[in-house]
């Protein structure tokens, strides 16, 4: 039999082209709409493990597969709205604006370059003292939430609202969590993985029973898994274990393509589309969305 003649002929190059052009022309896999508009808090007060890279790539995943989502960067730092190409220097319309009242929503809101369904409301420098001017304002916990009532979001219409926040606890993480109703959690696969969890889930608890008692945690996110360590398979065990199907199935490979996408103003999905990273995080958010499409049957 000539191998030249046969077609089908299987070389790793040809998988990744393929599982490249899947990404880059989505046509085909066409994620399923939520019964209702999700607006989802990414939570971690422990830094480095994979929040805002988790934030920007879900969002895009999900943008490029058809439908809208409004990303908003409530971390100082910026980097949520850097990875999606937004201007986000000072002076630039952005959360801040939206927090304290001067500005609505889509009026700060920009479009990113990654998808026309993608949207980016920017974090600049002035947030940095947002929580010092929030101290002394009415309702100061639940300005998000007011900011993102369903008129004030009806302008851009989003199937999903991802709300980036900074690792800490402090009081934009508890504006994002008034504003939401489902938080979802990056845990990275490392031996310290659990590390001031509870203290997480503590103050979602508080938020819980004296803000808003619609929140819950929805969804847990493995990432930086390293496949060759015990380690790692231990930390998702004992994740699994613990939170059950909450847990989603996909967990996202520790990756140097993944930490290299937002150093050139883009999410993995358009920096290497055909990488383990970008597979994983479409492969995330399909299983999001899935189960959003769910809740109304349930």
């Amino acid at each position: 039999m000539d191998p030249a003649g046969d077609s089908t002929v299987w070389t790793p190059i040809a998988e990744e082209a393929a599982r490249a052009t899947r990404v880059l022309h989505p046509d085909s896999l066409q994620l399923p709409r939520p019964a209702r508009r999700r607006v989802m808090v990414v939570a971690n007060q422990k830094g480095g493990v994979g929040k805002t890279t988790s934030t920007v790539n879900l969002a895009a995943a999900l943008a490029i597969h058809g439908l809208k989502v409004l990303v908003i960067d409530l971390d100082p730092q910026g980097n949520a709205s850097t990875a999606l190409a937004v201007e986000h220097r000072s002076g630039t319309p952005s959360v801040y604006e939206v927090l304290i009242g001067e500005m609505s929503v889509a009026e700060a809101a920009q479009v990113s370059n990654q998808s026309p369904n993608l949207y980016c409301v920017p974090a600049t420098i002035d947030l940095a003292g947002a929580e010092i001017e929030l101290v002394s304002m009415v309702a100061r916990e639940s300005r998000l939430k007011e900011a993102l009532s369903p008129e004030a979001l009806d302008p851009i219409k989003p199937d999903y609202v991802f709300i980036d926040c900074p690792p800490s606890l402090g009081l934009l993480t508890v504006n994002a969590m008034v504003a939401a109703q489902e938080v979802l959690i990056p845990i990275q696969c490392e031996y310290y993985a659990l590390e001031g969890l509870g203290q997480l889930l503590r103050n979602i608890e508080l938020v819980q029973a004296h803000l808003n008692p619609m929140l819950n945690v929805s969804t847990i996110l493995l990432t930086m898994y390293d496949g060759r360590t015990k380690l790692a398979d231990q930390v998702t065990s004992e994740v699994r274990g613990h939170f059950g199907d909450t847990v989603l199935r996909t967990v996202i490979p520790r990756s140097v393509k993944v930490s290299e996408a937002p150093g050139f103003g883009q999410t993995v999905l358009t920096y290497d589309p055909g990488s383990r990273g970008a597979m994983s995080y479409l492969d995330a958010a399909r299983e999001i969305a899935e189960y959003g499409a769910e809740m109304g049957s349930a």
